[in-house]
């Protein structure tokens, strides 16, 4: 199977390449999940990554791939955070000098676990969209290599490693519930996926804010849409007009697409914190969400939940505290 350029040999090349940078996360069994839907219900945690998130997979793939010059002029990015962490840890590992760009709604912990790495942090914009310009002009002008969040075949082949790890642990899954934002662990997953296991059922699961992935896929195009507050932050900003993979990928192999409220996020973080001892960010428990409303979910079926990071405010932990327990 091949999508676009991307085979399952790029795939197995990635995990190869970032080994030495990645930890190979647990897939742990929820078992009050499971009762409540009647399926066998698994949590991909990974939150356990040593920068908290998963967006370390993807970063580590397109830095490793770059040439020795590119590497050694440096490198940028845009994030709402978790990609951002992910560039500045791995730069930090390699010696490669780092600009991370990002929006003024970032949380102030995402920021404090990108400057602990020792990347330069611009916090000048309003919106992802608007940090990612500024990033290009540096490409073209400094030639500082932009590693974009999710739009990338190197990218999506990184976050495609998580996939296989699933596969391993659970050969038996049907169903794989992820976040969606942008659209790189989505298409990673997917294909991951889908060139392993054919017949597995992917669901795409956004916030109901500002989904910009999911409205683009409605009117048939990407579109542009302002960022708007969520507890499932680190699923804002946009897909860019001149989207080259993950749309499309996202639309013609994902199999269902959801969005969860404020209130349902709120639960699944409550939900992880009470029943697994896990602080996750609102963007990793959106599956977590979508499941204790007993979506789609077949009774018997083996469904793995990718919780994503564990990038949340104290202050936001500490309310969630107080209103669930």
């Amino acid at each position: 199977m091949k999508v676009k350029d991307i085979t399952a040999r790029d795939i197995w090349i990635a995990r190869s390449r970032i080994a030495p940078y990645v930890t190979k996360t647990p897939l742990v069994y929820s078992h009050t999940l499971s009762e409540m839907t009647g399926a066998n219900i698994y949590l991909k945690l990974e939150n356990l990554q040593e920068i908290g998130a998963f967006k370390v997979r993807g970063a580590a793939n397109k830095i490793l791939s770059l040439p020795e010059g590119s590497r050694k002029a440096g490198v940028s990015t845009f994030s709402t955070g978790n990609h951002g962490a992910a560039v500045a840890y791995i730069s930090s590992k390699l010696g490669i000098p780092a600009i991370v760009c990002m929006s003024r709604h970032v949380p102030e912990v995402k920021v404090k676990n990108i400057a602990r790495w020792g990347a330069k942090i611009l916090q000048n914009w309003d919106s992802q969209d608007d940090a990612g310009v500024y990033c290009y002009e540096m490409e073209r002008e400094q030639g500082i290599t932009v590693i974009p969040p999710f739009d990338d075949k190197e990218i999506i082949c990184g976050q495609a490693t998580m996939a296989l790890e699933i596969v391993e642990d659970l050969p038996k899954v049907d169903t794989v519930l992820v976040p969606l934002s942008g659209g790189g662990l989505i298409s990673g997953v997917t294909l991951g996926m889908k060139m392993t296991l054919p017949d597995v059922k992917i669901v795409g699961i956004s916030q109901e804010r500002a989904a910009v992935m999911i409205e683009s896929l409605k009117v048939g195009h990407p579109i542009e849409m302002p960022e708007e507050p969520t507890l499932a932050d680190s699923l804002l900003g946009g897909i860019g007009l001149d989207n080259r993979y993950t749309f499309e990928i996202t639309r013609d192999y994902v199999d269902e697409l959801a969005q969860v409220s404020e209130e349902q996020i709120a639960d699944g973080i409550a939900y992880i914190m009470s029943n697994h001892r896990v602080i996750a960010e609102g963007a990793s428990c959106v599956g977590i969400a979508y499941a204790l409303q007993q979506g789609n979910i077949q009774p018997g079926s083996n469904v793995a939940i990718v919780v994503t990071g564990n990038g949340i405010p104290m202050s936001t932990v500490r309310q969630i505290a107080d209103t669930h327990f």
